[in-house]
């Protein structure tokens, strides 16, 4: 790793970090904005700095790749949310809210956050992780150990399903993140005595959290149930989709309020982004590719191969980067769509 690029990007993400004051190791809560940290907060601000640049060290080529893409929508929506703030759009403060809680699944889902065992682990499928890797839930465990003995499956299908078990895993990950969010949240407005405006502000962000929680945990039920379907009876040839976001996109959309016409148009964009996530996959395997070809020849002492192999890998690097941006906003603009339908058939 170029270690100049890499104090810049550390740099660049202790920045975001630093926006919301985040404290992943504090008992006692964030720092208030504007407030003076105390001499404690500031040495465990250390251990935090310290703890970023250790993880970015331990996480593989394809891994640096997706967190720069998450950290890059990050960024991005903290500046909309700057301009909807300085025009008095954000007055209830969900946005802000809501914010936060996907900064803390970047920390968490990258093992940022003081907690030794919450990085996801590394499942590029370049490196068969079938075998070593664990679904942590015994139904998925169950599920999964009876379709690899099942010999429904071929060994890209059975690839293929893997994807879609780590995928489910992933989304239970982020519930329980945000489950316990609220759960902190809730705590603290029991403990409230005197009712005031504000309050009634917070009892808001309260409610669309608990939103939050039944959309993903309606998309948890429903990944499940196709998991359970597919483990069982194997893939259907006629399915349209094949990529686990764009299924569970799929599912969410035929049930949110969308006329005949709407959702035919939503197919035909989903088609377009599962092409756009394939692309993606493509390059993340030549990255990983060019990594593991990069750490062979820097031991070789061939300056011009090493050179030729640098600008490939960088060139990989960059691309990947680009893709893995377009394909986490434009999931995040389906998944919007999606979300103001469904809230639109509960009105």
């Amino acid at each position: 790793i170029d270690l100049i690029k890499l104090f810049f990007f550390l740099h660049s993400l202790l920045l975001v970090l630093d926006i919301f004051k985040v404290e992943p190791f504090s008992e006692g809560g964030p720092v208030k904005s504007g407030g003076k940290m105390p001499f404690q907060y500031y040495l465990k601000e250390q251990q935090r700095k310290i703890q970023v640049f250790n993880t970015y060290l331990h996480l593989s080529a394809v891994k640096l790749a997706e967190l720069h893409s998450d950290l890059k929508i990050q960024e991005k929506d903290e500046l909309s949310w700057k301009k909807l703030k300085a025009e008095g759009l954000d007055e209830d403060g969900e946005k802000e809210a809501k914010l936060r809680r996907n900064l803390n699944v970047i920390m968490t889902k990258y093992g940022m956050n003081g907690k030794k065992d919450s990085q996801l682990v590394d499942t590029n499928y370049i490196k068969d992780g079938t075998e070593s890797d664990t679904l942590d839930d015994p139904r998925l465990e169950k599920l999964w150990s009876k379709a690899k003995t099942s010999g429904k499956f071929s060994d890209e299908e059975l690839d293929k399903l893997w994807r879609e078990f780590k995928h489910h895993k992933e989304k239970i990950r982020e519930y329980n993140i945000l489950l316990e969010t609220v759960s902190r949240t809730e705590d603290v407005h029991k403990n409230v005595i005197n009712p005031s405006e504000e309050n009634l502000v917070k009892e808001e962000i309260l409610h669309n959290k608990h939103r939050e929680l039944k959309d993903k945990l309606r998309s948890i039920n429903q990944g499940f149930e196709r998991l359970r379907k597919v483990s069982h009876q194997g893939y259907d040839t006629t399915s349209e989709f094949e990529e686990p976001r764009v299924i569970d996109l799929w599912d969410m959309a035929k049930s949110a309020n969308f006329t005949e016409k709407e959702l035919e148009s939503f197919r035909e964009e989903l088609k377009h982004f599962e092409a756009k996530i394939e692309k993606h996959h493509h390059y993340q395997k030549q990255l990983e590719i060019s990594h593991q070809k990069l750490k062979h020849v820097e031991g070789t002492g061939d300056k011009d191969h090493l050179n030729r192999n640098k600008e490939k890998y960088a060139m990989l690097e960059e691309k990947t980067k680009e893709l893995g941006y377009k394909v986490k906003k434009h999931l995040q603009d389906l998944s919007s769509r999606i979300s103001q339908g469904l809230q639109h058939n509960e009105l």
